[in-house]
């Protein structure tokens, strides 16, 4: 009960949805554990845990429409062929901004707006069989920017499949761990 009672305080009611709980829930992507496949995608004989784009959006329009913008996530999702699981969006005031998720089984689109300023940053990053950049023309036609810039990160390109595995976090440095103490 006082869990209920902290998050209600923090705007977070679990009995009804609020503005900043309009969320989607789309189909869940179940995976049989026995015969699981990676997902990694290949391209030129190097092996990458999925294409990241960062897509900047300049002198765009409605990006302080919400309903405009989850409608957008969904057709980017449709035309990638990724499987949505879930769309959360939250709407900040008084400038109308815009910043959310849609979360993939192949990975997510994630959107944050400036609506003053006619600027949004998305980031698509989708691994498998998906198309990441199909999303690009999407985004254009639905918010009209003037100038679009594109950027393209296959990630983990320079890490052999194996080292991923046995890759150990490096330490914090002793200095660094006795300055925090002195403090």
């Amino acid at each position: 009960m006082a869990y209920t009672d902290s998050l209600f305080q923090l705007g977070m009611d679990l009995t009804r949805s609020s503005t900043a709980q309009k969320e989607d829930h789309g189909q869940s992507a179940h995976v049989a554990h026995d015969d699981r496949k990676d997902y990694f995608i290949e391209r030129d004989g190097h092996r990458y845990a999925g294409t990241h784009l960062i897509i900047d959006l300049f002198g765009a329009k409605r990006l302080d429409d919400l309903k405009h913008i989850k409608e957008t996530l969904k057709r980017c999702v449709e035309v990638a062929g990724a499987t949505l699981l879930h769309i959360h969006l939250h709407h900040f005031t008084p400038n109308g901004g815009v910043s959310g998720v849609a979360v993939l089984a192949e990975s997510h689109i994630s959107i944050h707006s400036w609506p003053e300023a006619g600027y949004a940053a998305l980031d698509v990053f989708m691994c498998g069989s998906c198309d990441p950049h199909a999303t690009v023309d999407v985004l254009k036609a639905a918010f009209k920017p003037n100038k679009t810039v594109v950027k393209e990160h296959l990630r983990a390109g320079s890490l052999e499949e194996r080292s991923w595995i046995t890759a150990a976090p490096k330490k914090v440095p002793v200095r660094v761990a006795k300055a925090r103490r002195a403090a």
